[in-house]
């Protein structure tokens, strides 16, 4: 593709993001380039940077447009003035000419035109709109991370690595490494995991035969720190609450060995499909899924019956920003508070599924305090027969666990994954 196509797909593919807010950014890129296969890789991997880059510098791009509505043809036209393009150059782009894009309008060009030799940067810029977040959450971003908040908030604006969780159940992490370096694709073991590999994020995974042979499956770091935190061990019984499509069930079942009963529950048909492909793929046998209804009486039947529940809960997702940075402006401000309120009715829930002396592992991919610390808290007030366990005696990892006191909280800046919290509680004997 010539340069002035791909900005014309960066242009139509950031047009669909844009008007699909419901949908996740990552599954309506997937649906585009599935329904163009005559885009090339490399014209695919450009065409994406270039969309995730104006996603990520989303709030700035439209402060220096002013009160111009924000459309996906000035958003991409800003973002190349702003690293250093001229309206000439940028106009050559917008030709119109075979595949380029329409020539730019004249309020396009009068929108424009001030940008031309201007940075991205402004000192007049409000500190939210600098650093990406709604107005609404930097308050408790701030109380968050104090006088470290502009630095984690700039981490988390970087793009995310790629991580692999090696499938044990049927290779080493050193036999997966070598599997994939025969396809060409070189991985390094993570620092955290003792199952991570982190690989070239411009690398195709999927299409790998270690990939499709269930060698490795794509997930964070942070992922598999809070599976490892389960402590779940062959002979168990285990249960993935809120298992998704899947990821962390996987990771239990490859700890557990394939040994013991595995249960992934979910509200989501759609999901727990998934996870039971990806199950299969896995060569796991020792896990069942079972679908959360309304009126179920599951819980009931097995109250008191599980060693560890894992509750993996729906959350604000704000830390996974780097790897879905289309999220941080879609968070209404009324969400919150019913995300912290579903999140202490599934915890009441799941609390009922541990035996006595068990554990209760609470997780979000969350940084904020109203869903972590501060809904543990409410929990533990609730439940007094549960405790929380020191970090140091629920880790199974190699070497110290990365962090101190009773809960652990990685964020991109200090640990190089997803912002992730988890808490380890236990019921009394």
């Amino acid at each position: 593709m010539i340069p002035a196509a791909r900005i014309a797909g960066a242009i139509a593919l950031l047009d669909a993001i844009e008007t699909a807010p419901q949908r996740p950014a990552d599954a309506v890129a997937n649906d585009w380039f599935r329904a163009r296969r005559f885009i090339g890789a490399a014209d695919r991997r450009a065409i994406a940077e270039r969309v995730w880059a104006v996603i990520r510098a989303r709030r700035r791009l439209q402060w220096r447009l002013g009160e111009r509505p924000a459309t996906a043809r000035l958003l991409v036209g800003a973002a190349l003035l702003l690293e250093g393009g001229s309206l000439a150059a940028l106009e050559r782009l917008y030709s119109g000419e075979r595949f380029a894009p329409a020539p730019l309008a004249p309020a396009e060009r009068a929108a424009l035109a001030p940008l031309a030799g201007q940075t991205l940067a402004h000192p007049a810029m409000p500190e939210a709109v600098r650093l990406e977040v709604p107005d609404s959450l930097l308050p408790r971003l701030a109380a968050r991370f104090g006088e470290d908040c502009a630095a984690e908030l700039a981490a988390m604006l970087a793009p995310a690595p790629l991580d692999l969780r090696v499938n044990t159940l049927k290779a080493t992490r050193a036999e997966a490494q070598a599997a994939l370096a025969a396809e060409g694709i070189a991985a390094e073991p993570t620092p955290l995991s003792p199952w991570g590999l982190r690989v070239d994020a411009r690398r195709s995974v999927v299409t790998t035969r270690a990939f499709r042979a269930g060698l490795v499956e794509i997930q964070d770091e942070g992922s598999q720190v809070v599976a490892a935190l389960v402590g779940a061990a062959p002979g168990m019984r285990v249960a993935d609450f809120c298992a998704g499509a899947g990821g962390k069930t996987l990771a239990l079942a490859m700890a557990m060995g394939n040994r013991g009963h595995l249960a992934a529950c979910d509200v989501s048909p759609a999901r727990l499909a998934a996870a039971a492909q990806r199950l299969r793929r896995a060569g796991v046998h020792n896990a069942a899924t079972h679908l959360l209804a309304p009126g179920d009486k599951w819980v009931k039947r097995h109250a008191g019956g599980f060693d560890r529940v894992l509750v993996d809960a729906p959350c604000s997702g704000s830390g996974t920003w780097r790897r879905n940075p289309a999220a941080r402006l879609r968070l209404e401000p009324d969400e919150l508070p019913r995300l912290v309120a579903e999140q202490a009715s599934i915890l009441d829930l799941a609390g009922r599924l541990v035996r006595f002396g068990g554990r209760l592992v609470y997780a979000t991919c969350s940084v904020l305090i109203d869903e972590n610390e501060a809904q543990v808290s409410a929990f533990l007030a609730r439940q007094p027969d549960f405790s929380p366990l020191p970090l140091v005696a629920a880790w199974r990892g190699p070497g110290a666990p990365p962090g101190e006191g009773p809960y652990l909280l990685l964020t991109p800046r200090r640990h190089g994954t997803d912002g992730f919290f988890a808490a380890v509680l236990e019921r009394a004997r």
